[in-house]
């Protein structure tokens, strides 16, 4: 983990953060031309660890970077920043202020815009005049998408995979029940809770909803059925008793999953810089301001784009990015990534999102 200071920055929404930090994580050589590097855009709880490299953590993209993988690091030098409003070393509403206090409540709001902007400021000081690529799925989609409109002379490739030109009023309405949880948590305390105690039932309520919309109901349901968890019986008056805050634990399996994948984010998530991204990406819209779709997305012309689908999405749907393509200059056709996962399908099915690039962005 990297970071680099980038100043003040003004902000879509008006004002600006006086200080900007940006962390960041990379792999391979910058070379004298500055032509060979790749941005890779994390999704909304993800961070800077693309891949393992010199430590002992595999990446979430474990697989795709690294020596001799389809973004071979012996050829590419790979960046990847954390969001502006992360909690992974960028600045968020965790970092402190000049007051000397953290920012809480006191942090602005953002946009996927503001982060663009943000990225192009480290992108100058790491020396990257152009990209070889940017490419992201998820939130990182949108951000890569963001880049390719506002800043089409520095992105010669951009891969969109399972995300949209705009956030639609499905995945709003999902996002404000996630943000909503976090902030009727009674510890939230207006974003001000970091000297007491943390909202965790909140974010555990928030990330169990988004987790639902990140698998197929296909997945769970021949994953978990309505098999009862090990040793729990859901059929019984214990699920209507509250213990400590929570039901007592009588559950099917689908709910240990979710209550799994809860306890995980809560243990590394900061719950303001959930709900600071969550409205970020609420916010994409990368027409906004530009006129129509189509004149938004004109500017990209000498952009070449690698549009991908996951066929099992329910959350951003196929038909999206469909939308999306036709809607770029030229013939843009959607790839498609075969996964009975979901939405999540962009995340675990690597081998597959890496032939497509290596098809399209990284032939020798």
């Amino acid at each position: 983990m990297r970071s680099v200071g980038i100043g003040s920055l003004e902000l879509e929404a008006g004002g600006s953060l006086p200080s900007v930090t940006m962390a960041y994580e990379c792999w391979g050589t910058l070379n004298a031309a500055g032509s060979n590097a790749v941005l890779i855009q994390h999704a909304l709880t993800g961070s800077t660890h693309v891949s393992r490299g010199d430590s002992e953590e595999n990446g979430w993209w474990e697989g795709l970077v690294g020596p001799g993988e389809v973004i071979d690091t012996d050829q590419y030098f790979v960046v990847c920043a954390n969001m502006l409003g992360g909690c992974y070393g960028t600045t968020g509403p965790s970092s402190i202020a000049g007051d000397g206090a953290p920012y809480g409540s006191r942090f602005p709001f953002v946009t996927i815009r503001d982060s663009v902007h943000a990225e192009a400021r480290l992108a100058d000081q790491l020396g990257i005049t152009s990209w070889h690529a940017v490419i992201g799925g998820s939130m990182g989609g949108a951000r890569a998408l963001e880049w390719a409109v506002t800043f089409p002379e520095r992105v010669r490739r951009c891969a969109v995979v399972a995300a949209c030109a705009a956030s639609t009023a499905e995945q709003i309405a999902f996002a404000q029940a996630q943000v909503l949880a976090i902030r009727q948590d009674p510890n939230f305390a207006n974003g001000d809770y970091y000297d007491g105690a943390a909202p965790t039932l909140g974010l555990g309520l928030a990330r169990r909803i988004a987790h639902i919309t990140y698998r197929s109901e296909a997945e769970m349901g021949t994953r978990f059925g309505r098999n009862s968890q090990a040793g729990e019986n859901p059929i019984s008056h214990g699920r209507l008793r509250i213990d400590g805050g929570s039901p007592v634990q009588e559950r099917y399996q689908v709910e240990s999953y979710l209550d799994h994948q809860a306890r995980k984010l809560v243990g590394r998530f900061d719950a303001n810089s959930y709900i600071v991204i969550t409205e970020a990406l609420m916010s994409h819209d990368v027409g906004r301001g530009r006129g129509t779709l189509e004149e938004a997305l004109a500017r990209t012309a000498g952009v070449e784009f690698l549009v991908a689908a996951v066929n099992s999405d329910r959350l951003y749907f196929p038909a999206q990015s469909e939308e999306l393509a036709a809607a770029l200059p030229g013939s843009v056709e959607v790839r498609r990534i075969d996964s009975a996962i979901g939405h999540d399908g962009f995340l675990t099915e690597v081998g597959a999102v890496g032939e497509l690039l290596r098809e399209q962005f990284f032939t020798d």
